[in-house]
């Protein structure tokens, strides 16, 4: 049998020699990408606000392992949603996304979806909402396998815990976990509830983000009105937007109009009443709202009485003629509402402010049955105007 010279077998050999080369260019960049993925993960938490995680989002970059926490849920629904919407094609979402709720699954549960590897797409999407109501999130027999995971995640799999209306305790497991830098891969972001006096400039920076424009007198009746709910504003801004005529800005009518607030009788019409002391006027806002109690109830009104006369307390104490980075400061954001105020400062010294204040929390107790009789809630409030309007010598109501 003749054996193959050299030159025949050259032409299998170098074929060979290609074949293994591009097994061992195929497996370098397999050991490599495989050495990117794990190295990534070997680092501690990252925190980051919604501002800057809703940036990465939109820009396609995602990570193993979200915990959304914190006492504002907008944020954390607007992370959630953004993940939902933008992380798989709608066409691979039927397979590959599943929305668990903390009432209806244990850790077990989550951790089951999480596990799985993603059916013909490059990820699997598992978010959890209401994860505060896991019941077992941290029990004993389970917190192995959930530290386990967020030890190592799944690079395959978006997990998603949205923790709504607290955040997690650092001093148990989970907290302590997410605070240290043990949870590679892991983005931690807390959501805080804004002050009445952010407020505004949310607002302002919101309605800008959608191009919109909208007026200071609309801004403060808006905060005012709604104070320091986000969804609620931004569903109202929605609501503005979409009767908008071309290049319309969103202005105090406009916002009178729709969302609910009479032109004439509402709570900031009976507060400029008592800041030009006007009894006619203010008689006339109490007879509507004892005509239209559900529309103006008693607990909200007494709330922006009490935050209008507490912020004009802070301005006495700001001494003469405050800044307008002082009036800024405590509140009184734009020139309509520092006008007004500036004109409360005359009519209601320091120790008329601090009785007001009394007189509010007295009423509000009275809302709750506590020494208010047979009153129901518009006499309550007429009671309360009424002592605004008069001063009454100190220890005749207690």
């Amino acid at each position: 049998m003749r054996c193959p010279s050299d030159v025949e077998t050259r032409p299998f050999a170098s074929r060979r020699s290609r074949r293994l080369a591009d097994f061992v260019g195929y497996a370098d960049l397999w050991f490599n990408d495989k050495t990117r993925r794990v190295a990534s993960l070997h680092r501690s938490v990252l925190t980051l606000d919604a501002d800057n995680l809703l940036k990465e989002l939109q820009q396609g970059k995602f990570h193993p392992v979200y915990v959304l926490q914190g006492e504002e849920p907008f944020y954390i629904d607007a992370v959630a949603d953004r993940i939902e919407k933008t992380a798989l094609p709608e066409h691979d979402r039927s397979f590959n996304q599943v929305i668990l709720y903390g009432k209806d699954v244990d850790t077990t549960a989550i951790l089951g979806q999480a596990k799985q590897f993603p059916m013909m797409s490059e990820r699997r999407v598992v978010i959890v909402k209401e994860a505060q109501a896991v019941a077992d999130l941290e029990n004993d027999r389970v917190w192995p396998f959930l530290e386990a995971y967020l030890k190592n995640p799944l690079p395959s799999t978006i997990l998603v815990l949205c923790y709504k209306h607290k955040t997690l305790d650092s001093r148990k497991k989970l907290g302590k976990l997410l605070a240290g830098k043990d949870a590679p891969g892991a983005v931690l972001m807390t959501s805080k509830k804004l002050y009445d006096s952010q407020v505004p400039q949310w607002l302002t920076a919101n309605v800008r983000q959608r191009g919109l424009q909208i007026s200071g007198q609309a801004v403060a009746l808006l905060a005012e009105y709604i104070g320091a709910d986000l969804a609620r504003l931004a569903n109202e801004v929605d609501k503005l937007a979409l009767n908008l005529k071309p290049n319309q800005a969103i202005d105090e009518e406009l916002v009178q109009r729709l969302v609910g607030i009479s032109k004439d009788y509402n709570i900031f019409e009976l507060q400029k009443a008592l800041v030009q002391r006007d009894v006619l006027k203010a008689n006339r806002i109490l007879g509507y709202f004892a005509a239209n109690p559900k529309a103006n109830p008693l607990i909200p009104n007494l709330t922006l009485l009490f935050g209008f006369f507490t912020k004009l307390l802070m301005l006495h104490q700001a001494g003469p003629n405050p800044s307008d980075g002082t009036m800024k400061s405590i509140g009184f954001i734009n020139s309509f509402a520092q006008k007004e105020a500036q004109q409360a400062l005359k009519v209601y010294p320091p120790a008329r402010v601090v009785d007001i204040i009394h007189q509010i929390r007295r009423a509000d107790a009275q809302s709750k049955g506590i020494e208010s009789g047979s009153m129901d809630d518009g006499e309550i409030l007429r009671e309360l105007v009424w002592l605004i309007l008069h001063a009454v010598p100190a220890g005749v109501l207690g």
